[in-house]
């Protein structure tokens, strides 16, 4: 293979970015559609030829020291003075994750590039959101192939730009320039803490570098010489601050606020940041430094906490969610939290990479149908002009292509065998309940609600009661460049779960054979059965049952719907402690204190200054007066001092 192939598949997209960005507004819309739909063409296909060969062929390219792994240095781009072993290289890292995220974004990303050209189409700024397409692309793709954590940080902040620009498209609507402030802010702290563990981590290590790190944590460990901090150990801290980053990027509890926010960009966007990279940040970096994560036991424990936490608490919430993207944003944090808790499992004295491959597979499987999820909910905003589900019903008779497409996803993202949902699922469930029964229960219930609210949310559209509108403006399927996506999708999701995942994508060289654990997978098919026909009785068709169950429990469904009112309290926090007690009571201080006594020099200069302005009148005169004056006075101290 030619080494410079690889660059390509970063070399087209921010080329992209840049001719919209800068010529865009002297192209028609059409042709900066098919612009940008070819040039992520030409890079999905490229990067299927990369990742394909990587699996399948036994190119010596591929082949290092280490295993398989295809590495194409750039240049040096920092080398830092006060020490010769540190120093931060850009280039392009090649292995079994970072080749499969290579698939995963650059299908979604081009699916998302053809469905816009017919979802936003007539809108305002067309050739500025393609260009805003390919920097997102751009910045996605260059965090997967980091060679460095350095560099990896380097495009996770690209990520967080882009995906402000995206969220805030609208940038006229005060909610969507809130909500793009929203997740820039949140996301920063995050990454503060993703900073400072990086720091900690290199400075005992001595390299940024990924393969020296991975492929000897034991050496790490020992670099620290036994540091401690609070009780815990120096690597334990650097992991879990830089587990804090995929937190933001994630929105793993408390950091959560802003993705359902974040459904204020166009829905095309939505599924980019859920389906491909973004979202699943901080999945890809845990697994990427997993040989770390799995000699540090504490920092494990620590991720399955959060993410079992996130996964309950958002599968909750989305049960009692109206607007039909935060139905599927919430879904997004309680999957992303499922695949957390599956490299959370991993038993460190066994060094086990069974969770690990669980967690990767249901990355690829999630990415397919969420995506498949996300431009199906676009594609009913499109036809009735709302979010809301009280504005859909009976639409499976006026969207036909729609509704099989979303029922689809549907049944994956519930974990209905044949679909693929059900294979990676049950591949987590097993390796959580290899770890301990109470991790596998846990999340059997959270699978549960899964398949609950996403039949709700089927039921709700798609069946119920017709809205009445029907009547004056008929709904209708998307046009092609919006169901082409919607069917290839949808195929993908019926036939990705028979994939030998776990012959690619492998820990410590290893293959693992997936194989169905039938007590887990039975268990699991009939919690999910059993929580489908529950919303099937209950929003079916139009009765009285959720109105009753809303009014026996009033405060429960309340609270579920405001999010546990998480948004509160940070408003709160912000705005009642932060800015009214302690902002105040530092602005006071600074004007009162500070400035009060800044302002006391200056008068006291000011005055002195004008009680002894005679002093420069300009007489000459005068001027000898005063130096005659200063001589004797001078002369006189002199003589004190020396008699």
């Amino acid at each position: 293979m030619e080494m410079t192939l690889p660059i390509l598949i970063l070399a087209i997209p921010i080329t992209m970015f840049l001719i919209l960005g800068i010529g865009g507004v002297y192209m028609s819309k059409k042709m900066a559609g098919v612009l940008g739909i070819l040039g992520m063409g030409v890079t999905m296909c490229i990067a299927y030829y990369v990742a394909l060969t990587y699996f399948f062929s036994g190119d010596p390219a591929f082949i290092d020291a280490q295993g398989l792994r295809l590495q194409v240095p750039v240049f040096d781009w920092l080398w830092l003075a006060f020490t010769n072993a540190l120093q931060v290289k850009l280039g392009f890292l090649l292995d079994p994750i970072s080749a499969m995220m290579l698939i995963v974004i650059t299908t979604i990303s081009f699916m998302v590039h053809l469905y816009s050209w017919g979802y936003m189409e007539g809108e305002k700024g067309f050739q500025r959101f393609y260009a805003f397409l390919s920097l997102f692309s751009f910045s996605m793709l260059g965090l997967v192939v980091a060679t460095n954590i350095f560099q990896m940080y380097i495009f996770w902040e690209l990520v967080g730009v882009s995906s402000y620009l995206l969220i805030g498209f609208y940038y006229k609507l005060p909610s969507a320039v809130s909500a793009s402030k929203k997740a820039f802010i949140v996301t920063r702290f995050a990454d503060l803490g993703f900073l400072i563990g990086i720091l900690i981590l290199s400075f005992y290590c001595k390299t940024f570098d990924f393969i020296p790190i991975t492929n000897d944590p034991t050496s790490v460990l020992a670099s620290t010489g036994g540091a401690t901090f609070m009780g815990a150990s120096v690597l334990t801290w650097a992991l879990v601050l830089i587990f804090v980053g995929g937190m933001g990027k994630s929105a793993m509890m408390p950091l959560h606020i802003w993705l359902p926010d974040a459904m204020e960009g166009p829905t095309p966007v939505s599924a980019l940041i859920h389906a491909a990279t973004m979202v699943v940040a901080g999945v890809y970096l845990v697994a990427r430094m997993f040989p770390l994560y799995l000699i540090e036991e504490a920092s494990l424990l620590f991720v399955t906490c959060v993410g079992a936490i996130t996964a309950f608490y958002a599968a909750v919430v989305a049960c009692c969610q109206i607007d039909i993207k935060r139905v599927l944003a919430f879904s997004t944090i309680s999957q992303i939290a499922f695949m957390m808790v599956a490299l959370g499992v991993a038993r460190p004295e066994l060094h086990d990479g069974f969770g690990y491959m669980a967690s990767m597979f249901h990355l690829f499987t999630h990415a397919m149908f969420k995506a498949l999820l996300f431009l199906g909910a676009g594609a009913l905003i499109h036809a009735v002009h709302s979010n809301d589900y009280t504005a859909m019903g009976g639409l499976r008779k006026y969207m036909p292509i729609t509704h099989w497409t979303f029922l689809i996803g549907c049944l994956a993202i519930a974990g209905i065998w044949p679909f693929s949902g059900f294979f990676s699922k049950d591949e987590m469930l097993a390796a959580m309940f290899a770890n301990h029964w109470f991790w596998g229960a846990w999340m059997t219930m959270v699978a549960g609600l899964t398949a609950f609210y996403m039949f709700r949310l089927y039921y709700l559209i798609f069946w119920w009661e017709e809205n009445p509108h029907y009547k004056e403006h008929k709904p209708h399927d998307a046009p092609w460049q919006m169901s082409l996506p919607l069917i290839i999708l949808a195929a993908v999701s019926c036939v990705a779960g028979f994939i030998p995942f776990g012959e690619f994508v492998t820990w410590n060289r290893m293959p693992y054979h997936i194989h169905i654990e039938l007590p887990v997978a039975a268990t699991s098919l009939t919690v999910a059965i059993l929580a489908i026909a529950l919303a099937t009785v209950m929003y079916r068709k139009k009765n009285p049952i959720p109105s009753r169950l809303k009014a026996a429990m009033p405060g429960l469904w309340q609270a579920a719907h405001r999010r546990f009112y998480w948004d509160e309290i940070y408003m709160f926090i912000t705005h009642k402690i932060i800015f009214n007690i302690i902002c105040k009571s530092i602005a006071w201080f600074d004007r009162h204190v500070i400035d009060a006594t800044m302002d006391g020099f200056a008068k006291i200069t000011q005055k002195t200054s004008f009680a002894i302005r005679g002093m420069q009148s300009g007489s000459i005169q005068t001027y000898i007066v005063w130096y005659f004056l200063g001589a004797v006075l001078l002369a006189g101290i002199t003589w004190i001092c020396i008699f």
